[in-house]
């Protein structure tokens, strides 16, 4: 509420909780170690998942690897056909868009990227990387959620925006704060009942509980035991006030996200072409948002398909090819907007395959595989040691990480998001040199 106009915009229907909580709020805000930029001075993350499990070694390729040549008959990239890093390391040759932001020192790539004791379940795996947990540890909360909870107490929901169906467990916090939408223009308060004859039914309710009508109380009680529901809530409801006062709380803030996302997306211009396929589409989203004055923190997209068990060739030449079109074109789209060294994008996937390809056309779960990162902030180049891929070096066919991911996050949540990480992560991980001049 600080961070924006709404108070001064809304102040002649602000609801009673209001008055009773704002002046405790403030207090509570000003003595906090919070971050409240404004959208045009703070930097951003944008986190892209490549779920399935990314082939890294057909993603980042050893192309001077005897050994990686002999596992992989029939799928090793040739090396005339690589899209060359230097004398040891090329990419897939559809990552023309990587290439070309290597060649412009806007790509870096950290290289063996996993976890000790690695977990071959897509969905324990993905997991571990979204909470930042231990491989023998159960945790409830997402890395960003705890980076929400420690560093933007107070801010409204927009401070994390998913695209997709469903909110990131790494969203999950102590605190919730994160929306998670498909398209600006269906972000809005919909009725649970699927009866409903319209779909404005629950967002009318909520602009009229924002009305704050004492002959409401009844209504608003009676509607939300029938099972309204809202897409986002942010914050927690001050020790003390009632429990409508809470729910008018609520429903302002999502009143107020819908509104602001619909209204600065339709605000922001694309300046980019951008290729054809979901990832693309939703970075497309995440420039306007940006391009438009969000102030959110992070933004989380996915792209799946990555599980290639059968006839890996085509379906990885095909994602590969449109998540670097995808990136090529957010890094453009962001310098027409002046705002490229404001934003950071990350990929990373839950674990890479394995080193030898199976009798189907296709590699198995694996471990290690390298990360990207990309932005015109960023120190160009290839980062950590590349796993060794001699078969006594295996770890049951893998190979072994060289860099806990968990380095990674610590580095742009003190790099980047200029936050502690060891609140976050748990413990102290020991940053890698991921900036400029760093």
């Amino acid at each position: 509420m600080r961070a924006t106009v709404l108070g001064g915009a809304l102040s002649w229907t602000v609801p009673s909780f209001l008055a009773e909580t704002f002046h405790a709020l403030e207090a509570a805000a000003a003595d906090a170690r919070t971050q409240q930029p404004t959208g045009k001075d703070a930097t951003i993350l944008v986190v892209v998942q490549l779920a399935g499990g990314n082939d890294g070694l057909n993603t980042l390729v050893p192309h001077a690897n005897d050994e990686y040549y002999r596992a992989r008959p029939k799928l090793a990239i040739r090396p005339g056909d690589v899209l060359k890093l230097n004398d040891d390391f090329g990419l897939h040759p559809t990552l023309t868009g990587l290439k070309s932001l290597w060649d412009e020192g806007r790509l870096a790539v950290v290289q063996g990227v996993g976890y000790p004791n690695p977990n071959r379940s897509h969905f324990r795996s993905t997991e571990i990387w979204q909470t930042a947990s231990e491989a023998d540890r159960f945790e409830r909360h997402g890395w960003l959620g705890r980076y929400f909870d420690n560093a933007c107490p107070g801010r409204d929901a927009t401070a994390g925006v998913s695209l997709g169906r469903q909110m990131p467990q790494a969203f999950a916090g102590p605190q919730p704060i994160g929306v998670c939408l498909e398209s600006p223009e269906r972000f809005r308060a919909f009725d649970a009942d699927p009866s409903s004859s319209r779909e404005g039914d629950a967002d009318d309710f909520y602009r009229r509980l924002n009305q704050a009508d004492a002959s409401m109380a009844s209504d608003a009680a009676e509607m939300a035991n029938a099972g309204s529901s809202i897409g986002a809530v942010a914050g927690h409801a001050a020790t003390g006030i009632s429990p409508l006062d809470f729910l008018e709380r609520v429903a302002l803030d999502a009143q107020a996200s819908s509104d602001t996302i619909r209204a600065l997306s339709q605000r922001g211009r694309n300046q980019a072409t951008y290729p054809v396929g979901q990832l693309a589409a939703d970075l497309r989203l995440v420039a306007r948002l940006i391009a438009g004055g969000m102030t959110t923190r992070v933004y989380y997209v996915s792209q799946g398909g990555y599980d290639t068990h059968t006839n890996q060739a085509g379906a990885h030449q095909r994602l590969l090819s449109e998540m670097g079109g995808a990136v090529k074109a957010f890094l453009e789209d962001l310098t027409a907007q002046g705002n490229e060294r404001r934003v950071m994008l990350m990929t990373f996937s839950e674990f890479g395959r394995r080193v030898a390809e199976n009798a189907n056309g296709g590699t198995d779960h694996g471990a290690a595989a390298p990360m990207f990162l990309a932005g015109g902030a960023l120190k160009n180049g290839l980062l950590g040691k590349a796993p060794s891929l001699a078969a006594s070096d295996l770890l049951n066919g893998d190979p072994r990480y060289t860099t806990d991911f968990r380095r990674v996050y610590a580095s742009v949540l003190e790099s980047w998001l200029r936050t502690p990480s060891a609140p976050i992560l748990g413990r102290k991980f020991e940053p890698l040199p991921l900036l400029a001049g760093a």
